[in-house]
């Protein structure tokens, strides 16, 4: 039973699902259930060829059954509980749930439809009910207890010691040793916060669509390519706009395509319609109900589990260990951030003003001026890089060459396996001795049955003990070219690809005997340090002029160019910063409330909690506002968004150590994946990096990273 897995399942609300397009009422012979034995296909990968809607109840609702009868047979065991026959045989228990969850729950969020919906809102509070039952089973926490009593004289290996601990813990932290009555209303905050954090992402999905911005005249997307214009048509009328043309909101506040559009009212439109999504304006979807009520459950929950607020609850098993010791880190960023952001406000009503506009930077002024601001200082024209950016070019020549060169491994694709939907591709990846590690999947296009974001799950995950080798799939939301035309990426297409990438050879060079310590199985804080290190190989000279190459010519980008695109892509960290910076905060302060501080207006809570920290600049917006903040709300961030910064001063320290050290080198490479990515979760994470590193990690190399004053 992978417990921290299925933890994590249920407060993610959810991942993503199978693309079949069969009728749930359609008939089928649960004996032909592909989930109810391991998938015959290479690595056990899904059968989505097989797999039919109607699977997924039977297959939950067994699979359920199923656990719980191992875990009973485990806790009532005669026999004294040794590290065996209690912890090893809860990893090997669930396995019909894990295969089940494992694809309902990876492709939710990437393939969804109504059908889809209505299992996972019927799933969720049965799954936190089925976590409840086992992690407050009494007699299977008592064996557990007395091995941790016992823990030093059962001469355990690291690994073995730390799962025994990371067990007894999540007994701990789920209420096991709780009164009865405070055990039930545990079961029914848990049941309650599932239902809520699957609505939410629900009510994000259906906000895409409701907030899309529909534009009746191409004149008005003057800025745009011919290929991005052809691409907005193309989507209007695939929604049965004819003779229009769709613009769709991010998920982010900021809409990438602002910094195009030369049209000052529509940018205005379309970033209002990202901005101020989810908050019911003019009968549309409210999610601020949710918010208020996800925050006040969380708070209870803490209390009742001994801890001050939901925050303090939440770090106690991460790196950061403390609100406080992430907040310190947080707070000595803003002054630098501000600076920044000001400065760059500056340039950027200069350069308004050139253009004959007097009034205050807007947010939907930065990104367009801060465009112009690039160009003039680096004279780039992103419509002559872009070009240089075809994704296949990227992908292969890109992010598949530094795997190589870094960690000695190889990409091939493969058309023979099915997949949940036309645009997912897959590939065998193989080891430098020519042996095969495991598959990865790519999804990269954006779609409507796709929630925003970018994101790496597991459909199996690395386990000796199951002889299971790794299945990672990629997701990511690039607009899709019309049809016959390139795709064409942003520079932050290539990052965002290099980084989930980072996700994924995390999952891929896993190399543990335990299911629950297998690939990103570690803490939030720490996950996002290896995804984080391999951006920086995107700008990396070798690297980038080995896959910016013109996708009609075949020229390598010319070399001031290339140095003009390295240049410039520190330029606008102090807003990159600071939007991130409010989101984190905001996030904190939300999960710092104790149970009588809930406020009553989702707004001006906001509003408050960015001016404490300065961080209410009109021109700069927080990266998510809290009614479309998936992280938190319908993800596993909550109180964790910090998670990212946090695991960046890793990423930047270890890799301005692997510059020092010869840089693009298998050498470099094979340490890296002995200390870090090979472990897992399978011992102490910051352990692993000093390991790995030789001292703690400094934080000037952020500071250095970001293009803020190190104060040096």
């Amino acid at each position: 039973m992978r417990l921290q897995s299925l933890l994590l399942i249920l407060m993610a609300g959810s991942l993503m699902l199978s693309a079949c397009n069969k009728s749930q009422s359609q008939s089928s012979d649960m004996s032909d259930n592909p989930f109810f034995s391991e998938s015959a296909l290479p690595f056990h990968a899904p059968d989505f060829d097989a797999i039919k809607i109607e699977h997924y109840r039977p297959a939950f609702e067994a699979g359920i059954g199923e656990e719980l009868k191992e875990m009973e047979k485990i806790a009532t065991n005669p026999e004294a509980p040794t590290f065996e026959n209690t912890i090893v045989a809860m990893e090997k228990s669930g396995r019909l749930l894990s295969r089940t969850s494992s694809v309902f729950y990876n492709l939710t969020s990437s393939h969804t439809n109504d059908q889809i919906q209505e299992i996972q809102k019927e799933m969720a509070p049965k799954l936190a009910a089925h976590s409840d039952n086992i992690l407050l089973n009494a007699e299977l926490y008592d064996r557990v207890k007395s091995l941790y009593e016992k823990r030093d004289e059962l001469d355990l290996n690291e690994a073995q010691m730390k799962l025994l601990k990371d067990t007894h813990r999540d007994f701990v932290r789920a209420g096991a040793q709780l009164t009865e009555k405070e055990q039930q209303r545990m079961r029914e905050i848990n049941e309650r916060i599932s239902s809520l954090t699957t609505e939410f992402q629900e009510n994000l999905l259906a906000l895409t669509k409701e907030r899309s911005v529909l534009v009746d005249d191409a004149n008005k997307l003057d800025g745009f390519s011919d290929d991005r214009i052809a691409a907005a048509k193309e989507a209007a009328t695939e929604r049965g706009y004819e003779d229009q043309y769709l613009l769709s909101i991010s998920n982010t506040t900021r809409v990438p395509v602002l910094k195009e559009l030369n049209n000052r009212d529509l940018r205005e439109r379309l970033w209002k319609a990202s901005a101020y999504r989810g908050i019911g304006k003019e009968g549309g979807i409210d999610n601020q109900p949710i918010i208020l009520e996800l925050v006040k459950l969380r708070a209870e929950q803490a209390k009742l589990l001994g801890y001050e607020n939901y925050a303090a609850y939440k770090l106690d098993p991460q790196t950061a260990q403390t609100p406080e010791n992430a907040l310190d880190m947080l707070k000595d960023l803003v002054p630098p951030v501000i600076a920044n952001s000001t400065e760059e406000q500056s340039a950027i009503k200069e350069m308004m003003e050139k253009d004959g506009i007097e009034s205050e930077v807007q947010p939907w002024d930065w990104n367009y001026y801060a465009e112009k601001v690039r160009q003039d200082r680096y004279n780039i024209d992103q419509s002559k890089v872009r070009p240089y950016f075809e994704l296949n070019r990227v992908l292969k020549d890109g992010v598949f060459y530094t795997m190589n060169k870094l960690f000695g491994i190889t990409l091939e694709e493969r058309n023979d396996l099915p997949v949940y939907h036309p645009d997912v591709r897959v590939f065998n990846v193989y080891d430098e001795d020519g042996s095969q590690i495991g598959l990865f999947y790519a999804d990269f296009f954006e779609r409507e049955s796709k929630r925003g974001g970018a994101w790496m799950n597991s459909f199996v995950s690395q386990s000796h003990l199951l002889d299971h080798k790794p299945v990672i799939v990629n997701v990511l939301n690039i607009p899709k070219p019309a049809e016959g035309d390139p795709a064409l990426i942003s520079f932050d297409n290539v990052t965002t690809m290099f980084h989930e990438m980072g996700h994924a050879v995390h999952g891929l060079l896993s190399d543990v005997e335990y299911p629950s310590q297998g690939g990103t199985s570690v803490p939030r804080d720490f996950v996002e340090f290896p995804s984080t290190f391999e951006e920086d190989w995107a700008i990396q000279p070798g690297v980038l002029e080995n896959y910016a190459v013109h996708y009609e010519t075949r020229e390598q980008i010319p070399q001031e160019l290339l140095d003009k695109v390295i240049e410039a892509s520190n330029f606008n960290q102090g807003f990159d910063t600071q939007e991130y910076l409010a989101a984190t905060l905001l996030d904190m302060e939300w999960h710092l409330l104790g149970t009588e501080e809930i406020p009553e207006d989702v707004q001006n809570f906001e509003q408050q909690a960015l001016a404490k920290y300065n961080l209410d600049m009109e021109a700069i917006h927080p990266r998510y506002k809290s009614p479309y903040f998936a992280h938190i709300f319908s993800g596993g961030y909550a109180a964790n968004y910090y998670a990212y910064i946090w695991s960046e001063v890793l990423a930047a320290d270890a890799f301005a150590y692997m510059q020092e050290n010869g840089g693009l080198e298998s050498e470099n490479g094979d340490r890296f994946r002995k200390y870090i990515l090979s472990q897992g979760g399978s011992d102490e994470a910051m352990e692993l990096y000093q390991e790995y590193r030789g001292q703690e990690p400094e934080v000037k190399h952020l500071l250095k990273r970001r293009g803020l004053d190190a104060g040096e």
